[in-house]
């Protein structure tokens, strides 16, 4: 082999480097077991909430040491905090956490472009483009501005009451078209997004989480947003989801709107249907006093009252709090108060009134509700704009609170504002997001220098993420959450080891196979098979990428596809050995006419990983890069690391035959006539593919929350359960429910479509709270609510994972899906038609892989209803199926390669013979390869746990298939299109 010398520098080098980056983990877990092992001695079991305790206390620990040298290699050193930075990056399946996907409302973008426009004609462009928007796939601003032309005729883009306003007078004039509007109005939308991402990823950077990820999806207004390690779920939610619109507004006096309540209460004692049931006699209240004007204080005969009955609560005379409400009851007021005869009731000086709650009271279920100065613009005298400044403190009880520094503009009217409350002895109420965290008076005249404090009923989290919000600015337009998926710690803990043991035991058998079938050669193989799995890992980490489950299962599949190379080189070698020649030349020709083979493999395989990690998001990007990175690290290992090895122990006259006794005597040459089964293999493919059609328009497939919409919930309980009671119970709550057993009998997946149309926290708290109500009599006796939905280090019962995904987000992902797999084979068959010269070689690949989709997507149309592991149709199922046309693929083109060598060599005159001596001499390489990777699969499914068992057994089937495909369908085809060809010539 030529450059031997630089070969061994480059391993070396490569593998060096690789075990560096790799040494970052192992100094962050051995300091991590550390702050563990504190936590433990420093609390006890006996102590309550121990869990929790001990959790705080090894983030304290590892807070402590962050600055600390914790790793130190001689030439420099480094702190704990920079060695958590450079270990290996884990995903949501392996450490927990939460991913989501924002989408941030362009809708709301150009509204604030078109300064809050009331023309009719543009405000029906967007309610068009709402609905348009719901089922295509196109931009939101191109939809709208289609609908806008066609509903608009006379109305133009540049007019004075949409765009061209005085925010954007020096871009957009009244004498433009629309056509030189659009691009100006896309690059201002293009830049509000933009703005999103800075804002949301300077939230992020200050939330404390280590190796975050977020990253723009398109054009489309989608943002991702990865927390591996987040376990303060709803914190990460409101952090993400707040616009930061901080404003200061003066407030209402009670007593001045309160007779507006009274008369709103006695009109809807009329409007509303007429209670049936009496009135309880109860005494009369502070309210009932202090309306004593306006109102008759006897209760003796008087009908319900539908609002004010509803107050729980009254605050002082004059205060800025009109009463104090049931958080349940809020919408029920809201709609009293909308109501169009209620609102014609305030007076000349209430009609520029506010309605805002306030925030909820920490342990209370009650709300208050305030009353503020509004205007006809809905701008307030001061906004968050003019925060330079922000900073989590302590007011005067010693509670936490937020203090701001304004910039001068914001410091004069701030003294103005204030100067004004304390003459009218009235309040400005402190709001973010349209809740009103504080109502403070003024008690010692106008404040300058512009410094403010919000204070309210704060946890010391919530304070300290708020002066981050306003720190980082307020967003451009609201965001809502789309996707995301909840991941327990546990649960990620779990999946690590079932990913390790199953890791492990497949090397194993890998490893005692090669010794077994090809003895010391074999030995070589598994050293560079070994060395192949520390590269992967050192590139894994030296290029942040992160590892998840299916990730690892793609490190598996690499272990197969590394020997497969190997394989093919040794069984070249064997018969190269067989013609006579000498051991050395046998072992260099060997090389040399396995490589194209290998390369030709090994490229229709990357092929179909690239197009996943284009399409895929999330952990299916994981299994691409490891299978990307696994495909070229293994090409080096094989073709160079066993070439070394080999020729190492050449270069000591040592005799190699590249195989045991044992196999010597079990296998033999073959001369299976492949081409002469060819047409009952034809008729048994054609049956199973009708099968398979039949049962796709009957049954369908199940598919999953990635394609249909909707939530997912995996519930684990201490005993069995059975999924048809379960069913029973939550059907009458939330309707469309499907409920299936998840792995061990007492876990279950709980589906559903109930409003997933709607977004937001409000509705993901229903469904928790229905789960948790109709599941509580399985759950242990003592079972709390949070300990339910919360996920927790050692948690072993209750919802340990979710993923919802919006209706949008589903349609994109079944497009994407669509053409990742259309694209596959797109890209095989250019490529095959390139290397091979002859389109009969393409059509014989694509039929073939097209026959292994079909029969796979058969076998779970058939299966799915009584499999006890999930067989949902979701991206990992795409991956997997991408996979398998890789794999198929793989075999395929080694058959062909050697047709096209043997074609060459005219060692055969007829054609059928060339076909099934080629069929024959890479036999022993097929089902070589296949078996040890069937046996890598088997061990993934069996012990790789239950999130991965319906994506391992789609390739276990898709092998099988595959590889039945390379040997009966598409070679044959390949032979029946090339007749056919010759026939017409003639």
């Amino acid at each position: 082999m030529e450059g031997k010398g630089l070969v061994k520098l480059f391993g070396f080098l490569f593998g060096v480097v690789s075990l560096y980056q790799l040494s970052f983990t192992y100094i962050s877990n051995e300091t991590k077991d550390r702050a563990r092992v504190f936590a433990k001695n420093k609390v006890s079991e006996d102590e309550d909430n121990y869990v929790e305790e001990r959790r705080k206390k090894e983030l304290h620990y590892l807070d402590s040491v962050s600055g600390e040298t914790v790793y130190d290699i001689g030439i420099t050193s480094f702190t704990y905090k920079e060695v958590e930075e450079k270990e290996l990056n884990k995903g949501l399946d392996l450490k927990g956490g939460i991913n989501v996907i924002l989408q941030i409302s362009v809708k709301d973008i150009l509204r604030g472009l078109a300064n809050y426009s009331k023309d009719p004609t543009f405000n029906n462009a967007l309610v068009g483009a709402d609905k348009a928007s719901e089922g295509s796939d196109s931009n939101y601003v191109d939809l709208f501005f289609e609908i806008f032309e066609n509903i608009g005729e006379n109305v133009h883009l540049a007019s004075p009451s949409i765009f061209a306003t005085k925010s954007l007078s020096g871009d957009i004039t009244f004498d433009m078209s629309n056509d030189d509007v659009k691009p100006i109005i896309r690059e201002k939308v293009n830049a509000s997004i933009v703005s999103a991402f800075e804002v949301l990823r300077k939230r992020i950077d200050r939330f404390g989480v280590t190796q975050p990820n977020i990253q723009r999806l398109g054009n489309s207004g989608r943002i991702l947003v990865e927390l591996p390690g987040a376990k303060d779920i709803d914190r990460v939610k409101k952090l993400l989801k707040s616009t930061a619109q901080l404003e200061f507004w003066f407030t209402k006096k009670n007593v001045d709107v309160l007779p507006f309540l009274v008369k709103a209460d006695e009109m809807l004692q009329d409007i509303l249907p007429k209670e049936k049931s009496a009135v309880k006699e109860e005494a009369v209240s502070e309210l009932d006093s202090l309306l004593s004007d306006v109102a008759n204080d006897s209760l003796e005969g008087a009908k319900k009252r539908p609002l004010l009955d509803l107050i729980v609560d009254q605050s002082f005379e004059g205060a800025p709090i009109l009463g104090a409400f049931a958080i349940k009851d809020t919408a029920t007021v809201n709609g009293y108060l909308k109501i169009h005869q209620i609102r014609t009731l305030l007076t000349e000086t209430q009609k520029d009134v506010k309605f805002v709650w306030g925030k909820p009271k920490q342990n209370l279920e009650v709300v208050n509700l305030y009353a503020l100065e509004y205007n006809r613009q809905g701008r307030p005298p001061l906004s968050g704009s003019v925060i330079e400044n922000a900073s989590q403190t302590y007011d005067i009880n010693n509670n936490p609170a937020v203090s701001m520094q304004m910039n001068g503009k914001g410091s004069r009217i701030w003294e103005e504002m204030t100067g004004r409350a304390y003459k009218e002895r009235s309040n400005i109420a402190i709001v973010l997001d349209n809740v009103v965290y504080s109502a403070p008076s003024v008690s010692s005249g106008s404040i300058s220098g512009g410094r403010s404090e919000i204070t309210g009923d704060f946890t010391l989290n919530e304070a300290v993420d708020l002066a981050n919000v306003l720190r980082a600015g307020k967003l451009p337009a609201s965001a809502e959450i789309v996707q995301s998926e909840i991941v327990g710690p546990s649960l990620g803990q779990e999946a690590i080891d079932n990913g390790i043991n199953s890791f492990i035991i497949a090397m194993i058998i890998v490893l005692v196979w090669m010794m077994a079938y090809y003895g010391i050669e074999g030995f070589f193989a598994n050293i560079a098979l070994l060395f192949n799995i520390v590269l992967i890992f050192g590139v894994l980490a030296g290029l942040g990428a992160v590892l998840t489950l299916p990730g690892i299962a793609g490190i598996v599949l690499t272990i197969g596809m590394s020997v497969d190379a190997n394989v093919i080189i040794f069984e070249r070698i064997k018969e190269e050995i067989k013609k006579g020649k000498s051991q050395a030349r046998s072992i260099a020709d060997g090389f040399n006419n396995a490589l194209s083979s290998i390369l030709d493999a090994n490229i229709t395989t990357g092929l179909t990983a690239i197009i996943l990690l284009v399409f895929g998001t999330g952990p299916i990007r994981g299994f691409a890069t490891t299978l990307i990175i696994g495909i070229l690290t293994s090409l080096f290992t094989a073709v160079f690391i066993s070439r070394l090895l080999i020729e190492s122990r050449l270069s000591k006259k040592r005799t190699m035959t590249f195989d045991t006794p044992v196999i010597r005597k079990l296998i033999r040459e073959t001369k299976i006539n492949f081409l002469g089964a060819r047409k009952v293999a034809y008729i048994v493919s054609g049956l199973l593919i009708l099968a398979s059609l039949i049962s796709l328009s009957t049954k369908g497939l199940n598919q999953g929350v990635d394609f249909l919409g909707g939530r997912s919930y995996q519930v684990r309980f201490e005993e069995k359960v059975s999924p048809q009671e379960l069913s029973f119970q939550l059907k009458k709550a939330l309707g469309s429910v499907e409920v299936k057993t998840f792995g061990s009998p007492n876990q279950v997946k709980i589906t559903t479509k109930y409003k997933v149309e709607e977004n937001g926290d409000q509705i993901d708290n229903e469904i928790q709270t229905i789960l948790f109500q109709k599941l509580q009599k399985y759950l242990p006796e003592g079972s709390s609510y949070d300990t339910f939905i919360n996920p927790g280090e050692d948690k072993h019962v209750g919802i340990m994972s979710s993923i919802k995904v919006g209706p949008t987000i589903a349609d994109d992902i079944k497009i994407n899906s669509f053409w990742s797999v259309l694209g596959s084979l797109a890209v095989v068959f250019l490529y095959i038609l390139m290397r091979f010269q002859k389109w009969q070689y393409s059509v014989g690949a694509v039929i073939a892989v097209f026959h292994d989709v079909m029969l796979v997507l058969g076998v779970f149309s058939l299966t799915y209803s009584f499999m006890p592991f999930g067989m949902e149709i979701d991206q990992a199922f795409i991956a997997a199926i991408l996979t398998v046309i890789g794999y198929s693929l793989n075999d395929t083109v080694i058959v062909f390669d050697r047709i096209r060598e043997y074609t060459g060599l005219k060692i055969k005159e007829n054609r059928a013979e060339i076909i099934n001596t080629s069929l024959n001499s890479t036999l022993g390489r097929t089902l070589n390869t296949s078996l040890t990777t069937m046996v890598v699969l088997l061990s993934i499914f069996l012990l790789g746990g239950d999130s991965l068992r319906g994506f391992i057994f789609a390739m276990i089937i898709g092998i099988a298939v595959g590889t039945y495909s390379s040997l009966f369908i598409a070679t044959p085809v390949l032979y029946d299109f090339e007749k056919k060809n010759q026939k017409k010539k003639v």
